[in-house]
């Protein structure tokens, strides 16, 4: 996983598609739905990781 639409296909496979039209808040929901993912035993913890830090750094060239 190397991008943000890597992640946003992760997401689309367990059904979660993320789009309000502002981009920070897609970011914020896609972090907590990840994070759900991840509390029920989803994701292991190196697609979690990898996952976050790509939204993080996404979230990062935004603010």
């Amino acid at each position: 996983m190397k991008t943000m639409y890597d992640v946003r296909q992760l997401l689309k496979n367990y059904g979660a598609f993320i789009y309000t039209g502002d981009k920070v808040a897609d970011i914020e929901m896609m972090e907590d739905e990840v994070r759900e993912l991840y509390r029920s035993g989803m994701l292991d913890a190196a697609l979690f990781q990898s996952a976050m830090m790509i939204l993080r750094q996404e979230l990062s060239k935004l603010t």
